[in-house]
C-alpha cells in the first residue's frame, strides 16, 4: 500500500518537476509512510527523492516507534549530538525543487532554505492533496466505520439518551468524546457543543453555558480511528435538537430550508460534478428562502486521514468530483443574537451516486430530558 502511494507521489513530482518531496508533522507521513511524527522540536522528515528510494530521519529515541518498511524506506536515526538538517540537505542531493509538507514547522524550512540557498521551496499540498483525495475501497470502509460510530450516538442524542437540560455545554460535550473513544476511535478531534444563541457561531467552544428548556442545541462530533497500519480516518457529523415539547415556528421552518438544501446538495454530489455546483445546489435554496446571509461558509470539506483536507466544496472550485472523493456536506443557518443550525453528512462519490456514510435521522429531533 504505501509503496504503491510512494509510485503515485513520484508520477506526481515528474509532472511537477519537483526533485525532491519532505514530509514531517502533518497527515501526509502517516499516510505515505505509516508513521506519525511526535510534534516535538527534534526534526522528523521522510525525505522522497523523485528517482531513488526514500529515507525517514528520525530522532534515535523516536526510531523505537516505528514500523520498519524496508521496501518503502529507509530509516536514518539521529542521535542528540548529530545535525539531521545536515543529514536531510545531504539526502536532497543537491535538489533544484522541493516540495515541502504543508504542515511543516516553519522553524524546520527556515533551517532548509538557510543550508540548501540553490533549492527553491514549493508546497506539497498540490502534489499530495489530490492523491489523499481519492480514497480506495479499503479507505473508504474505514470511513464507514468512523461513520456509523457517530451515527450510533448521534442516535442517543435524539433519542434523549444523552441528558441536556441543566447541563453545561462543556459536559455534554465531554459526554460526546467520552461515547467517541468507547465507539472505537483513538482520538477525539472536536466536540462542539452550543445551545440557543451560541449555535448561531459555526465553531462555537463548549463552555459553561447551561441547556435550557424550549431552545435548539447544535452538536457537531468526531475522531479518529487508528488502524493496525498506523494510519487514523476521521470521523464528522452534525444534528440539532430542540429542548422541550414545542419548537419554535420560525426555527422549524428554516430548519425544513436546511434539511432539503443538505438533501440537495447530497444528491449533487455525483462524478463529473464540479465540486462548486455541490455547495451551489443547496446554497439556492436556502437563499431563495431568505436565509442567503445567514449560511456564512462553504458546503463541506474533504475529510480523510485529516477532518479536513481536498477535495473543497465551495464556489470557486471547478474541479470535477471522481469516484472515491469523500468530503461532507454541511449546510448552516447562523442567525445572530438568536440561533444556530447545520445538518452535516460525511458523502462518498460513486459511480453509481453519491453514498452518504451518515444515516442516522435528519429531522430536527425534540427531546425532553
Amino acid at each position: 500500500m504505501f509503496a504503491e502511494r510512494l509510485d503515485r507521489v513520484r508520477t506526481r513530482m515528474e509532472l511537477d518537476g519537483v526533485d525532491v518531496l519532505l514530509l514531517s508533522v502533518g497527515a501526509d507521513l502517516p499516510y505515505f509512510a505509516g508513521y506519525e511524527a511526535m510534534p516535538l522540536e527534534r526534526v522528523t522528515m521522510l525525505v522522497v527523492p523523485r528517482g531513488d528510494r526514500a529515507t525517514l530521519v528520525v530522532p534515535a529515541l523516536e526510531a523505537p516507534r516505528v514500523v520498519e518498511r524496508p521496501e518503502v524506506f529507509s530509516i536514518r536515526p539521529w542521535s542528540e549530538s548529530q545535525d539531521p538538517i545536515a543529514m536531510i540537505v545531504s539526502l536532497m542531493k543537491g535538489a533544484a525543487v522541493a516540495a515541502v509538507g504543508d504542515q511543516m514547522w516553519a522553524g524546520f524550512l527556515v533551517d532548509l532554505v538557510e543550508r540548501s540557498p540553490a533549492t527553491t521551496f514549493r508546497r506539497a499540498g498540490p502534489i499530495t492533496g489530490p492523491i489523499r483525495a481519492v480514497k480506495d475501497a479499503a479507505e473508504i470502509e474505514r470511513l464507514r466505520q468512523a461513520g456509523a460510530a457517530v451515527d450510533r450516538i448521534a442516535a442517543r442524542l435524539q433519542s434523549g439518551e444523552i441528558p441536556l437540560i441543566g447541563r453545561t455545554e462543556a459536559e455534554v460535550s465531554t459526554d460526546l468524546g467520552r461515547q467517541i473513544l468507547d465507539e472505537g476511535h483513538d482520538r477525539v478531534n472536536f466536540a462542539i457543543v452550543a445551545a440557543g444563541e451560541n449555535a448561531a457561531s459555526p465553531h462555537h467552544e463548549a463552555g459553561d453555558r447551561v441547556i435550557e428548556e424550549g431552545e435548539a442545541v447544535l452538536c457537531d462530533f468526531g475522531g479518529t480511528m487508528i488502524g493496525a497500519d498506523g494510519v487514523g480516518y476521521c470521523s464528522d457529523i452534525t444534528r440539532c435538537v430542540w429542548v422541550g415539547e414545542h419548537p419554535e415556528r420560525d426555527f422549524l421552518e428554516a430548519y425544513a430550508v436546511l434539511h432539503e438544501a443538505q438533501a440537495a446538495s447530497v444528491r449533487a454530489a455525483t462524478v463529473g460534478t464540479p465540486a462548486q455546483d455541490v455547495d451551489r445546489a443547496g446554497r439556492e435554496k436556502i437563499a431563495a428562502a431568505g436565509f442567503g446571509g445567514y449560511f456564512i461558509h462553504r458546503t463541506g470539506h474533504g475529510i480523510g486521514v485529516e477532518a479536513h483536507e481536498d477535495p473543497y466544496i465551495v464556489e470557486g472550485n471547478e474541479t470535477p468530483l471522481v469516484a472515491g472523493n469523500a468530503f461532507s456536506i454541511e449546510p448552516g443557518i447562523y442567525v445572530p443574537g438568536r440561533w444556530g443550525m447545520r445538518l452535516e453528512d460525511i458523502v462518498v462519490v460513486a459511480d453509481d451516486g453519491p453514498e452518504p456514510l451518515n444515516r442516522v435521522d435528519h429531522h430536527l429531533a425534540v427531546v425532553t430530558a
